[in-house]
């Protein structure tokens, strides 16, 4: 990098800002992207998403030091970290990683629901129990994250009072999922057979 643009005031109070902050935000964005797969427990993404990480918060880290009489720098490293929070948030919910548990408790007439859920290949598990105020029906299914927004949307749409709770789910097998989601599986496992047995 030439000397001149270094010691120039473009550099000392835009450029190295500027640089500083793109950093924080890249280094926090993996970080929480990091975090969800260390929830997943994803053995290859999180400890690769956790080397650029570090690696990229010791050269911003390296850049404060150099200059600690520049006090824009400092400015640019928060807002970066704030900033890197919430691109990190927004693209962990764009991608969707994972699959979430949902109770669904109501008090109507569920049927409707229910078989929304079959049509499209949802699996249920329906229960009766007794609430404090008499019997509900418990819909209690495994779904993959980016379906939540639709079974919310359904819910709401066929029992708007009805009480429902998410949570992530770690590991699941044998699952019913909708069928976009078992086609590529099954696809893959396709090509992934005919390839080991070639």
């Amino acid at each position: 990098m030439p000397q001149e643009l270094v010691n120039s005031p473009l550099w000392t109070w835009l450029l190295l800002p500027l640089l500083i902050f793109i950093a924080r935000v890249v280094d926090v964005t993996l970080g929480t992207m990091r975090i969800v797969f260390v929830t997943r427990g994803s053995r290859l993404w999180a400890p690769l998403l956790g080397f650029f990480e570090v690696l990229i918060w010791l050269l911003a880290i390296h850049q404060i030091f150099r200059n600690l009489d520049n006090w824009i720098c400092y400015i640019a490293y928060a807002a970066g970290f704030a900033a890197g929070n919430l691109v990190g948030l927004i693209l962990e919910n764009r991608i969707a990683v994972g699959r979430l548990a949902i109770r669904i408790v109501t008090r109507r007439d569920s049927r409707r629901l229910v078989r929304w859920f079959r049509e499209n290949d949802f699996g249920i598990t329906l229960v009766d129990a007794r609430g404090t105020k008499g019997m509900v029906k418990i819909i209690y299914m495994i779904i993959n994250r980016k379906d939540l927004t639709r079974v919310v949307d359904m819910i709401r749409h066929f029992n708007p009072r009805a009480f429902y709770s998410v949570e992530d789910v770690r590991t699941a097998r044998e699952g019913v999922f909708p069928a976009a989601f078992r086609i590529g599986r099954e696809r893959w496992r396709s090509r992934f057979l005919d390839r080991k047995g070639k």
